[in-house]
């Protein structure tokens, strides 16, 4: 293997982990995560068998169905909430009933794992709102440094406290007259 093949990967990576963290800050990540593992055990423990050496123990309830209902509908609320965050408060409520609702339903929530997490998903989900876009700065326009220095006697009089006359249409050269032929003053504004 050649040097520039491991800096290559590496920059690869590096591309990869800012797309995924730019993805990831456009939209309520943390709580299609946590809602997601809170649909999990919601779903998974009524169907789970439990091996202690020679004794099997069986989880499942007669409700479920509904607990398999509800962890997938949190997971989906969860992958909702990453790819269609617009309709982040309507999932968040949602989940938040579907944890409450889990209680009675799924053995007390997924022994109240997956409660807590869709719990905390789904306030997460609620509060989430979306970044404004920053304004871009833009750098402080200056004249060039040969318009900084007075052009005539008139300027320099002006920068130490004597009277300057009124400029003139078309006069160019006088101490308020730092604009150019074409009516332009050096910085954004057009010369009056």
């Amino acid at each position: 293997m050649s040097p520039e093949s491991t800096g290559q990967n590496k920059h690869n990576l590096t591309v990869y982990r800012r797309g995924f963290r730019t993805w990831r800050g456009n939209r309520p990540f943390w709580a299609g995560l946590f809602t997601m593992l809170g649909g999990a055990p919601i779903a998974y423990f009524p169907y789970a068998d439990l091996q202690l050496g020679n004794m099997t123990l069986a989880m499942s309830t007669t409700a479920g169905a509904g607990s398999l209902i509800i962890g997938v509908l949190l997971i989906t609320l969860g992958l909702t909430m990453w790819f269609h965050s617009i309709v982040r408060v309507f999932a968040g409520v949602a989940a938040i009933l579907l944890a409450l609702i889990s209680i009675p339903v799924a053995n007390i929530g997924g022994f109240v794992i997956g409660f807590l997490f869709a719990l905390i998903g789904g306030a997460l989900s609620i509060s989430w709102a979306p970044g404004e876009p920053q304004p871009e700065e833009e750098a402080p326009h200056t004249a060039p440094l040969d318009k900084q220095q007075p052009e005539s006697e008139y300027a320099e009089g002006a920068l130490h406290g004597a009277t300057v006359p009124p400029q003139q249409p078309g006069d160019h050269g006088t101490a308020s007259g730092y604009g150019t032929s074409s009516g332009y003053d050096g910085g954004t504004h057009r010369a009056g």
